[in-house]
């Protein structure tokens, strides 16, 4: 019962910081070395865990947006699976350069980069950018309005900026939808092409993981529990967390996502140097 609870809290806060701007992993860090999964069921299962409890969360995403990824059903317009297609092939552009790295250079940046002082730092730094940059964004007018205007080159341009969240700590939606901005489309366009990339991104660092996982070790009853129970609570939060995204994004900014980044930033930081959690 207490680990059941215990993942019952992992899919809260997955299902909350998987789409808001504050960094997933930041939290998972701080709740692991709260509740020590990692003694219980093992590193191995805990790294896998971190990605697998993600395809509740993408679920989620499917879901929402179902009517604007779905390019069948005799009721749409040709016009409308046309552009549903032109959206998904824009969405697999987008996902190429992380898709190499990742393949590429997982295993290094699991090994170099996933630690606390990495992801509180990148905490700290992303926060104060992204206050620096909505303070620029309230001067300029956006000229992609639309998913129909957000071109191939743009989609990829998105794709490379993506590339950043590799870096643990940089929040992968808080990156696109803020780099998208940058180049020029609005805050629904950004947000809804944002969570789009993230079905592809995240379904394939799953297999990645559940593959290298599974090669070397073997999954218990008490691990599929926990790891069901996990991604059942981070689907039925993100579908609420989703759409509080969607309606708060059309009439606020993400400084207050800056200025909460930067406080669990130097949160890490005093506990990592407390000897509460390991580097």
């Amino acid at each position: 019962m207490i680990d059941i609870l215990k993942s019952i809290l992992f899919g809260i806060v997955e299902g909350i910081t998987e789409w808001l701007p504050v960094s997933s992993t930041g939290h998972m860090i701080i709740l692991e070395s709260l509740l020590d999964v990692k003694e219980t069921y093992g590193i191995a299962f805990w790294n896998f865990f971190l990605v697998a409890i993600q395809l509740g969360a993408i679920i989620a995403v499917i879901i929402c947006f179902f009517n604007k990824l779905w390019p069948f059903g005799k009721s749409k317009p040709q016009e409308v699976k046309v552009e549903t297609w032109k959206t998904w092939l824009k969405v697999i552009i987008a996902c190429l350069p992380a898709a190499i790295i990742g393949i590429f250079f997982d295993d290094w940046l699991d090994e170099h980069l996933y630690n606390s002082i990495t992801v509180s730092v990148t905490l700290i730094v992303y926060g104060i950018l992204f206050i620096v940059i909505e303070i620029f964004n309230k001067r300029r007018s956006f000229k992609i309005n639309d998913m129909k205007e957000l071109s191939y080159r743009t989609a990829l341009i998105i794709g490379l900026i993506q590339l950043l969240s590799l870096i643990p700590g940089t929040s992968r939606s808080g990156v696109t939808i803020l780099g998208a901005m940058l180049i020029g489309c609005n805050r629904t366009v950004s947000a809804e092409f944002s969570f789009f990339l993230s079905i592809p991104v995240m379904l394939g660092a799953s297999l990645l993981k559940g593959v290298k996982f599974f090669m070397d070790n073997s999954i218990t009853g008490n691990q599929v529990i926990f790891l069901v129970v996990g991604m059942l609570v981070a689907f039925v939060v993100s579908m609420l967390v989703i759409k509080f995204l969607m309606k708060y994004i059309k009439k606020h900014d993400f400084k207050v996502f800056g200025v909460y980044r930067i406080i669990l930033g130097i949160i890490l930081i005093i506990l990592f140097a407390t000897g509460v959690i390991a580097a």
